[in-house]
């Protein structure tokens, strides 16, 4: 549906981006992560067609409608609700307004009649009389009741013009739909509330969707592929467990999710590293390579005393609420691993405990 080819971008003569292809496949949900600064939101805008790129090309299929979410807030303030989510379709709310002004005459022309049967034809065409109950349904769906439908958007509050504006995005069943952040603005809770409501109304309506956020959570959670950028390249573009679990690169391991990162020397499925021999299995590396190994701190289990393959002592615990930060002393290093916390409740801050590796991405330096 939509492929890039050889992209690349410069500002001021340095490249941002550089021999970029990518292929995104009709009714896939993408998400884009990457640092600040690696061009996430400006790679939106080229696939968007509000930025020329420096060289290579996005093609798009013919009649392949495309919605951008907006992110100015305060844009609608002089509009109501309704009307606000049906310009999301900027034709259809047009030939609306149009019909109106033709109608509101006291006398028309055989002229006007005419223009107002083609602009009836057309309204019709694109679901001019179901386009109230449409955006009141995705309203609805969004959490918006009808009391609020033809409220002045002047009225609304942060979080729930954000919510119009993604109902806007989301009106009239767009081929493709592109979003900058959508759920940035809303507390945690609404935004994770949020986050199952966009993927449901994805899937239904099949829309490929293309989406930058900073929260890799909603990256994971949302997205049938992630995309992570890094160096102006695409340097992960796979499913959000594959990115997670068996990232390609050293970057990517250390970027998503938290990790224990050491470097050593990689000898028969261990990693020496400042003294401790960590057991992290079979590695593509061979025997005697200087490596870096980065554990996930949720891949860092706590067993009782000689039960393990390393001893630790625990220094702190970080109450994050569903899981516990453990912070351990192992020999000369601190390592760190998180466990639910009910799991955490009978380990008190002194004691003695085992470490064992549940898994662990190692590569070659």
């Amino acid at each position: 549906m939509i492929t890039v080819s050889d992209l690349g971008l410069q500002y001021s003569g340095q490249p941002l981006f550089s021999h970029v292809d990518l292929q995104f496949v009709k009714g896939n949900c993408y998400g884009i992560i990457g640092a600040n600064g690696a061009g996430k939101s400006t790679f939106l805008k080229i696939l968007s067609g509000d930025l020329e790129p420096t060289s290579g090309e996005v093609s798009i299929l013919p009649k392949t409608r495309m919605s951008v979410l907006k992110q100015d807030q305060n844009a609608y303030d002089a509009y109501n609700v309704m009307d606000t989510v049906i310009m999301g379709n900027q034709r259809l709310y047009e030939i609306g307004k149009e019909k109106d002004a033709l109608y509101a005459k006291e006398e028309m022309t055989e002229e006007d009649g005419i223009q107002a049967c083609l602009l009836e034809e057309e309204f019709a065409e694109l679901g001019g009389w179901e386009a109230e109950s449409d955006a009141s349904r995705i309203l609805q769906g969004l959490g918006i009741g009808v009391e609020l439908h033809y409220n002045d958007m002047s009225t609304l509050d942060a979080r729930l013009k954000v919510k119009v504006l993604l109902a806007q995005a989301l009106f009239g069943s767009p081929d493709i739909l592109l979003l900058d952040e959508p759920l940035s603005a809303l507390d945690r809770k609404i935004r994770e509330q949020m986050q199952i409501e966009v993927r449901r109304i994805q899937r239904e309506i099949g829309i490929t969707t293309v989406f930058v956020t900073h929260d890799q959570g909603e990256a994971l959670s949302m997205a049938d592929r992630v995309l992570l950028m890094h160096g102006g390249q695409i340097i992960e573009d796979n499913t959000p467990a594959e990115v997670y679990l068996h990232p390609k690169s050293a970057f990517a391991a250390d970027f998503i999710g938290a990790s224990n990162v050491l470097e050593g020397r990689y000898e028969h499925g261990r990693v020496n590293a400042g003294g401790l021999a960590l057991p992290v299995g079979e590695q593509a590396v061979s025997d005697g390579a200087r490596v870096r190994a980065l554990i996930k701190e949720e891949n860092l289990a706590l067993l009782p005393p000689g039960q393990g393959d390393l001893s630790a002592r625990i220094q702190d615990k970080l109450f994050l609420g569903q899981s516990i930060r453990i912070t351990l002393r192992c020999g000369e290093r601190i390592l760190f691993a998180l466990i639910p916390a009910r799991e955490a409740e009978p380990l008190t801050v002194g004691s003695d405990v085992d470490l064992r590796v549940m898994g662990a991405s190692v590569f070659a330096l």
